[in-house]
């Protein structure tokens, strides 16, 4: 086993067995995050859902049908990529995690880019991209304001360029901000190239 794989291994069991705040309680599967840990493309959510409670895995409901969508739209397939929320249990009632349990959760997600060491990140939703922004130095007045841009930055000592784009799950809600994630995912790609 690589060094990579063990220590995200022991990552997740550390999520697994993690009560440092009170989501755990009604959780009923932790979920850690799953994809390459050797990929140039890390993906950041917001929190888990119903669907991802369920099955332990990040964006497998209606929000994960549009991502995998957007992804395979720019041939890239899910298992390419590494996908995790800043939360890893779900809050009740599907609400916006509060800044205790971002503060109790955020180490988890930090060593999961420390252990990937993506090229780009891309953050998917104002909390997500609010927590990123907070460790760079970049002020977050909103997710409109900032969507589409690319930063370089040093983030946990790894030199790396941050797009934060719309939660897939928006779509679900209005429909034109379908155009701007596939406008986003193009970037993406235009970047991911620039690494090969």
């Amino acid at each position: 086993m690589d060094l990579k794989q063990k220590r995200m291994d022991e990552l997740i069991h550390q999520i697994r067995e993690c009560r440092k705040c009170t989501l755990w309680k009604n959780a009923k599967n932790p979920v850690p995050g799953e994809g390459d840990l050797n990929t140039s493309l890390m993906m950041i959510g917001e929190a888990p859902g119903y669907h991802e409670d369920i099955k332990g895995q990040p964006f497998v409901g209606s929000a994960g049908r549009v991502l995998d969508e957007l992804l395979m739209s720019i041939g890239i397939k899910r298992n390419e990529v590494f996908i995790g929320n800043i939360i890893k249990h779900r809050p009740n009632e599907n609400r916006d995690p509060n800044e205790e349990e971002i503060k109790a959760c955020g180490s988890y997600i930090k060593r999961q880019i420390q252990i990937i060491k993506p090229r780009l990140i891309v953050t998917l939703g104002r909390h997500s991209t609010k927590y990123v922004m907070s460790n760079v130095d970049i002020e977050f007045r909103g997710i409109s304001e900032i969507r589409g841009k690319v930063f370089e930055k040093h983030l946990f000592g790894i030199r790396l360029k941050i797009m934060p784009t719309f939660h897939p799950a928006a779509t679900l809600y209005n429909p034109t901000y379908r155009n701007f994630l596939e406008n986003d995912f193009q970037m993406i790609n235009k970047l991911l190239e620039e690494f090969s």
